[in-house]
């Protein structure tokens, strides 16, 4: 923890959740704005705002060797009552997007532990 007088009285948020939003189909690229822009508007509501950044993830295939996948990465900082209470909406509907976009697992990191839904 920070000592900082300056820091004892400002407002805290020591949660953090990340939400990974697949840009591919069957490792075919898509325009993926339409879903990151879903869960930013779910994160918002629960959490009170959201952050999207770009990223390329990567893993290595048997038949292939080293694939890369464009994705976007949408987090959001918030308490600890927070998430609690609106883990549920998040799950859910990162579970329809891994219908919809025909995902084998859509990952979600909540403080630091990586879950594949």
């Amino acid at each position: 923890m920070l000592n900082n007088s300056k820091l004892q009285n400002a407002f805290k948020l020591s949660c953090k959740i990340n939400a990974f939003v697949p840009a591919t189909i069957h490792d075919k690229e898509i325009d993926n704005t339409e879903y990151v822009d879903r869960i930013a508007t779910i994160f918002s509501k629960c959490f009170g705002g959201a952050t999207a950044t770009q990223a390329l993830g990567c893993w290595l295939s048997a038949h292939v060797g080293l694939i890369k996948e464009k994705t976007t990465i949408v987090f959001s900082y918030c308490t600890t009552e927070q998430l609690e209470e609106n883990i549920e909406i998040v799950i859910d509907a990162l579970e329809a997007l891994k219908k919809e976009l025909e995902q084998e697992v859509i990952a979600v990191e909540i403080n630091g532990e990586m879950y594949f839904l």
